[in-house]
């Protein structure tokens, strides 16, 4: 097969800990084809998008160690067509590049895209499980996104517990993510005017329910098709909130409680509805705080958790459904061979 990742700079990999690697490791194992580009690597000509890529040549054994297999792996550069490639990886870390899903657009019906384009377009920032409504949406805490200083200050005020999380609307990585206390009501100001900006460009926050037993950290619970494949806890450094770990959290090893696996149950269905197929949940006791659909790490460290393999399965899955599409559509040519043969559609 061939498979292409839209990723960061190769360069840019942590191998020790990359999990973009150990699914491109996966598939140089099975001598899948594999290539890297970037999303500023797309070009268009003649209506065909192509990508200047980097191919990883198939010149010997591929270790099965993926930092051994990072730092001897040799490529070369190609100007190949997108729409040759049986799936397409989108890795590229946050924030989303729109454009690039627009250069997509023309091969998304031909091509497995994992996460589906409109899936990434409807869920590329926090305001996704915001708008959640029905089964699922009694997972997600209260959360206000707003650009108006009076009505979140009023939100605050309003609390019950006191305290808030704060957090940019587009941020990732743990990026920005502060508790704020009503009782503190000029730094509270001030940090608004900070993250909301002024003039013409301003910017969304979210002011979101403080989450008892936040201090004892997050799970990060990853899905694949709507089915949890594997967890970990991380656990925040001391005197910080946010629990990813390059904001400083460890990983600790996590079994999903009966409350989470009924979470992943109600919303495992509506991430496959928009696409959204491989993505990392980030939950605090019964609530979803996050989806993240671009680029969702973790499979590194719950591999090392575990002493599992979850590139395997990620793997397995895209070979499945691949096979299946290159099924259906041998079968569809042989049926439309049968009407040409019995004469039903003329010359």
């Amino acid at each position: 097969m061939n498979i292409c990742f839209l990723m960061y700079p190769w360069q840019r990999i942590d191998p020790a800990f990359d999990s973009t690697l150990r699914l491109i490791h996966e598939c140089a194992l099975r001598g899948h084809t594999v290539a890297i580009t970037t999303p500023n690597s797309l070009t268009m000509r003649d209506s065909t998008v192509y990508g200047f890529c980097d191919v990883i040549i198939k010149n010997r054994a591929v270790s099965d160690k993926a930092e051994r297999f990072y730092a001897t792996a040799e490529m070369r550069r190609v100007k190949l067509p997108m729409a040759g490639f049986d799936c397409i990886f989108m890795r590229a870390n946050p924030p989303l590049d729109t454009l690039a899903l627009n250069f997509l657009d023309s091969i998304k019906q031909d091509t497995l895209i994992i996460n589906d384009l409109e899936g990434l377009r409807i869920a590329n920032n926090k305001l996704y499980t915001a708008g959640w409504s029905g089964p699922a949406g009694r997972f997600i805490p209260n959360t206000h996104v707003s650009k108006n200083k009076e009505y979140l200050m009023q939100v605050l005020e309003e609390n019950d517990a006191g305290k808030m999380i704060l957090k940019p609307l587009n941020g990732y990585g743990g990026h920005g993510v502060i508790v704020i206390e009503k009782s503190a009501q000029q730094s509270v100001s001030s940090l608004l005017d900070f993250y909301i900006g002024s003039g013409d460009k301003t910017n969304y926050v979210i002011l979101q329910d403080y989450i008892e037993g936040a201090e004892e950290g997050d799970k990060r619970i990853l899905m694949l098709n709507g089915e949890p494949i594997g967890a970990m806890r991380r656990v925040p450094a001391k005197g910080d909130v946010r629990s990813n770990i390059h904001a400083g959290g460890k990983e600790v090893k996590h079994t999903l409680t009966r409350q989470e696996k009924q979470l992943c149950a109600t919303v495992g269905p509506k991430l496959v509805r928009d696409g959204l197929y491989f993505v990392g949940l980030d939950v605090i006791g019964d609530k979803l705080l996050e989806v993240n659909v671009l680029s969702p790490g973790g499979i590194t460290r719950i591999n090392k958790l575990n002493r599992t393999r979850l590139q395997r399965q990620v793997i397995d899955w895209v070979e499945n459904i691949i096979n299946s599409r290159e099924l259906l559509l041998q079968r569809k040519s042989d049926y439309r061979q049968a009407i040409l043969d019995a004469n039903i559609i003329p010359d």
